[in-house]
């Protein structure tokens, strides 16, 4: 002993030697005061051996040792364990302490580490006894190793219970085995030691100066079989068959290598998987086990770890004909196959960002490997193939950049319909979240190529099966893809809407009603950065006029026929009108003007869509000014007639009043008809009075009244307009008409009603005390009674 200090004291203090002198000095502690306990141990002094066997295991509490001197001192400290755990075992056989004394006595040490070194090593002296089952004993030691939550010191602890622990576990004909669940107790013992262990050796990598990263790297790979042990000891169990590998101890495994996030322990963990179960365990589980491969950091050299894999399964194959056919029952290569290429793509993409033809390779790789397969039914490999797909749109976020890669439908070709269309939503997210301009026709048809599986019906789909809420929604999705495509410059344009409009006409009618309108509106933005240009259409290699764009939007919405819509091609039909109005097209205007009018006429049938189709039509009719006095009288003359046509009373005065606007617009020079303003009021005013009879007839109502006060409303407003035809006299007689009717003892009094014809009365007031040219005009009329 004396020695050995003076050897300590000799070491120089500092440079390289500090930690060799540290080591010297951690020795020393150890010989010593195992000197102490193996004196105590011959005297039979429990107590003084306990004491001196703490104050050993103190020398491991050590911070300045590198992991590979901290072996060291850790193994010398370890053979001297070895040996108290061989008296303890003679102590309580003699019957000299029992071990639950003893396993309750080693608690009181002073120092944590001491303290757990010592209850593992009685622990397994009491799992030996069998005074306990193992199963409660391993359970209690490896919840309180968490007590040492330092890396390096709580490394070694918990390889030393594993090491103490491996021949004492509940496992099929051990002689601790216990009831039926005994195996799930020792698999599950493993585990946690195993999941606590990679975590401090994860955390590891996080402390210390940043400078001292790589060094702390060196450090952790020379501890890392220390962390692999506890697979090594899982697949010796021989409880751990396959279904219980399948289902509890490889998903546990996997989980927590993924789940850790490290690099390095990602690396060795999967190989260490490959190395330590069988074949015949990998290749039962070879869809897990490959999936968990596009999940790993980017730097893990994915490549080595698959090549061993393949190289395992390659043997284990050639081994014999009914290896053989178990492959090919699973479909092992192939699905090895995609997720090689999985994982290969997503390094080329984290790598090589910039190289487009290596991301470009892989894609092709695959596709060369797929060839002459037909679509893919295995939801895994299909789970495979859509994580090689989405790789390329998560990094780069532009779908551009996707377009680029020839080899990227390729690969989707191999998709069953169902994955296709999820892919292609994908895809249009994609385009949605990052706010996406494609913007030339070529890589809008190659786009159209990929999402073609909410385009167009694909061979083989059963539309029957079909959820109407997820259709609508992969619709409007479209809907909306379609108002992201744009290009400044017009012909391009041109260009893009004829793409869309011949991919959208073969999509089959049920899209149509979703996707026609967005193609309209897109168009019609076209039309109006073209206002002004003029040209003859004459072929298709033509300049974009707006007259070329209008011939598209008719063919386009003329195809809505089939579905048939008519209230929606009625309404895209007055946009397109309205549109060339501002164009100064008349003949295109009154073309579609037409088209809406045939359309009312033989395909609108229900009352109630009658009803808001003529007030689109009114209202549209009522902005136009391109038409001449010929045109606008025929289509005047046809509104009227089909608003005068309607089926209730109350609808047709209505649309009649409504008509009255046609013929007197501030903004528009020549439409200032009194007459005919005056006409319509008064065939209203009819039609008010013969709805208010046939109420009375059945009835007492006054909504037919309600009728009368909104025609004086429309008087009052063309009263203020000037018109010359309406004047005070005629609003006074209105207004005693209607506080007849009131007062009609068939008329039940109605509160909404009164207070419409109240507000009135008191805005006709409101009028007379502005004073002023406004204030006379009002003047003569009479509110009260």
């Amino acid at each position: 002993m004396a020695a050995a200090s003076a050897a300590v004291r000799m070491l120089p203090d500092g440079g390289a030697d500090d930690e060799e002198r540290w080591l010297a000095e951690g020795i020393a502690g150890v010989q010593q005061n195992a000197f102490y306990m193996h004196r105590a141990l011959d005297s039979n002094n429990l107590k003084d051996a306990l004491k001196y066997s703490a104050q050993m295991l103190s020398e491991l509490r050590t911070s300045r040792l590198s992991p590979h001197k901290y072996y060291e001192l850790y193994m010398r400290a370890f053979d001297e364990m070895r040996k108290l755990e061989m008296f303890f075992r003679e102590e309580t056989r003699r019957g000299s302490c029992s071990v639950v004394d003893l396993y309750e006595l080693v608690q009181h040490a002073g120092n944590v580490l001491p303290r757990l070194y010592l209850l593992c090593t009685v622990g397994s002296v009491y799992i030996k006894s069998k005074e306990a089952p193992a199963k409660d004993v391993l359970k209690d030691l490896v919840e309180m190793c968490r007590g040492i939550q330092h890396p390096l010191r709580g490394l070694f602890l918990r390889s030393y219970l594993s090491q103490i622990s491996r021949d004492k576990l509940p496992d099929i004909g051990s002689e601790y085995e216990g009831d039926a669940e005994s195996i799930n107790d020792a698999v599950e013992f493993v585990l946690q030691n195993f999941i606590e262990m990679n975590k401090l050796w994860v955390r590891m990598q996080h402390q210390g100066p940043v400078r001292e990263k790589e060094k702390r790297g060196k450090e952790r790979n020379e501890l890392r079989d220390l962390v692999g042990k506890n697979l090594h000891v899982l697949s010796q169990i021989e409880g751990v068959d396959l279904d219980m590998y399948k289902e509890t101890v490889l998903p546990r495994i996997l989980e927590q290598v993924v789940n850790c996030k490290d690099d390095l322990a990602q690396f060795y963990l999967m190989d260490c998987i490959i190395q330590v179960f069988p074949d015949e365990y990998h290749l039962q589980t070879l869809e897990t086990l490959l999936s968990a491969f596009p999940q790993l950091q980017p730097s893990v050299d994915i490549k080595t770890v698959l090549s061993q894999l393949m190289d395992r399964l390659s043997n284990y194959a050639a081994s014999s004909p009914e290896v053989l056919s178990e492959f090919l029952q699973v479909e092992a290569f192939a699905k090895f196959t995609v997720t090689l290429y999985v994982s290969l793509l997503t390094f080329t993409l984290r790598v090589h960002p910039d190289r487009l033809d290596y991301v470009d390779q892989v894609l092709g790789a695959c596709v060369k490997k797929l060839s002459g397969k037909a679509k893919l039914e295995d939801s895994r490999a299909t789970k495979q193939i859509v994580a090689l797909l989405s790789a390329p749109l998560e990094k780069y976020s532009n779908i551009v950049t996707a377009l680029e890669l020839s080899n990227y439908p390729r690969v989707m070709d191999y998709l069953d319909n169902a994955t296709t269309k999820v892919m292609a939503v994908v895809i249009i997210q994609s385009i949605m979240k990052n706010t996406t301009c494609i913007s030339t026709s070529d890589k809008i048809e190659a786009l159209f190529d990929l999402i073609k599986g909410l385009i167009k019906d694909m061979d083989g789909a059963q539309d029957d099966e079909l959820d109407e809420e997820d259709f609508k929604e992969e619709q409007n999705s479209v809907a909306r893809l379609i108002h992201m495509l744009y290009n400044d410059d017009h012909e391009e344009m041109l260009k893009i809407l004829c793409t869309v409009q011949k991919h959208i006409l073969l999509g089959g009618p049920k899209r149509l009603t979703f996707t026609v309108p967005s193609l309209v509106f897109s168009a019609l933005k076209l039309v109006r950065r073209l206002q002004g240009q003029d040209g003859d259409v004459t072929g298709e290699d033509v300049p974009a006029t707006p007259k070329k764009i209008f011939q598209i939007l008719h063919q386009t919405i003329e195809a809505l026929s089939c579905v048939p819509s008519p209230e929606l091609a009625l309404r895209l039909y007055l946009q397109c009108a309205e549109a060339a109005n501002d164009c100064d097209l008349e003949p295109v205007a009154y073309e579609f003007f037409t088209q809406a009018f045939i359309l009312y006429e033989e395909e609108i049938a229900d009352s109630k869509a009658q009803i808001t189709a003529i007030h689109l039509i009114i209202g549209t009719l009522q902005r136009m000014n391109i038409f001449g006095v010929e045109n606008r009288d025929t289509l005047t003359h046809k509104t009227t007639g089909y608003s005068a046509k309607l089926l209730k009373k109350p609808d047709q005065c209505r649309a009649v009043y409504a008509c009255s606007h046609l013929f007197w617009t501030d903004d528009q020079d020549g439409i200032m008809d009194g007459e005919r303003v005056l006409l319509c009021l008064k065939r209203a005013l009819r039609i008010a009075n013969a709805a208010q009879q046939m109420a009375n007839a059945t009835r007492g109502s006054s909504r037919s009244v309600t009728l009368f006060i909104e025609i004086l409303n429309k008087y009052l407003y063309f009263f203020e307009k000037g018109i010359p035809q309406i004047t005070n006299t005629v609003i006074q007689d209105l207004i005693e008409l209607i506080r007849s009717e009131k007062q009609s003892d068939n008329t039940v009094a109605d509160p909404s009603t009164e207070a419409f014809f109240s507000s009135t009365l008191r805005y006709i007031e409101f009028q007379k005390q502005k004073g002023g040219s406004i204030g006379e005009k009002y003047e003569q009329i009479k509110t009260s009674s």
